[in-house]
């Protein structure tokens, strides 16, 4: 069994057959799923889906890329929703300076700092969000000591990673490691602890050869574990229990 640890399920292209999908995720070997919010509304929307389907959780965050709508208001909107039953994390937060017309970083950072303040006041794990910030993304995090939680579809190096991961972080992956053009990520997986390794999807994005560029969905994750088995050069159903235990571990399920 698995467990999709990173998903977007509020997004429009599940719109047409979104509950069936998810009803159906336990008959395809998908135990455990986290849905991710990007905003206040998905976040509204993963607390739903988490009281609506036993095996789907919840974490509520507010996405860099939205830091320009951002108001100090919506962080009491986001404290509330963080006490709702099944919400397990603070994410998807983080830095994102691939855009160079969206918000400014320093826009992200003020948000930033406020959402690990608040998982640091609630004593819940981050969903941490990093492309192209990898250095300011490791201030921020240094700032608070008592902070845990995962950087997702990480793409830092191995220098990188075994800083994090010496730290107590946990990094996932998801279908991009499955890509010809993947680089630095198998190297990262060949040499990171398998106690602090996750599986994610990012669905609808970034589905797995042979599937890329369709409408990914976490029944994809065998995709994605049989390439990290084939990395570690060791049997799928054991990457796949260990990293559902290593999931479970951080966001607090028995």
């Amino acid at each position: 069994m698995y467990f999709d640890t990173h998903a977007h399920y509020d997004d429009r292209w599940f719109h047409e057959d979104r509950e069936s999908l998810l009803e159906a995720l336990p008959e395809r070997g998908v135990s455990l799923v986290l849905n991710c919010g990007s905003d206040l509304d998905s976040s509204r929307r993963s607390v739903e889906f988490a009281a609506q389907f036993d095996h789907v959780y919840a974490a509520v965050g507010i996405h860099p890329e939205a830091a320009h709508r951002f108001r100090r208001e919506d962080l009491a909107e986001l404290e509330a929703l963080s006490r709702r039953e099944k919400v397990l994390a603070i994410g998807e937060i983080g830095l994102d300076y691939h855009y160079e017309d969206g918000a400014s970083p320093e826009q992200q950072k003020e948000l930033l700092r406020a959402q690990l303040a608040l998982a640091v006041e609630r004593d819940l794990p981050v969903v941490i969000h990093d492309r192209e910030a990898h250095e300011d993304c490791l201030r921020a995090v240094a700032e608070f000591p008592r902070l845990r939680g995962v950087f997702h579809c990480f793409s830092g190096s191995v220098e990188m990673a075994a800083e994090l991961t010496k730290k107590g972080w946990y990094l996932s992956f998801g279908g991009a490691i499955t890509f010809k053009n993947a680089r630095k990520a198998p190297d990262v997986v060949a040499a990171m602890p398998l106690d602090r390794l996750l599986l994610e999807t990012d669905c609808p994005y970034l589905a797995p050869v042979p599937h890329r560029g369709k409408r990914n969905d976490s029944g994809y994750l065998p995709l994605i574990c049989r390439k990290i088995a084939e990395i570690r050069q060791m049997p799928e159903e054991e990457v796949a229990r260990m990293t559902r235990e290593n999931g479970m571990r951080l966001f607090g399920l028995s």
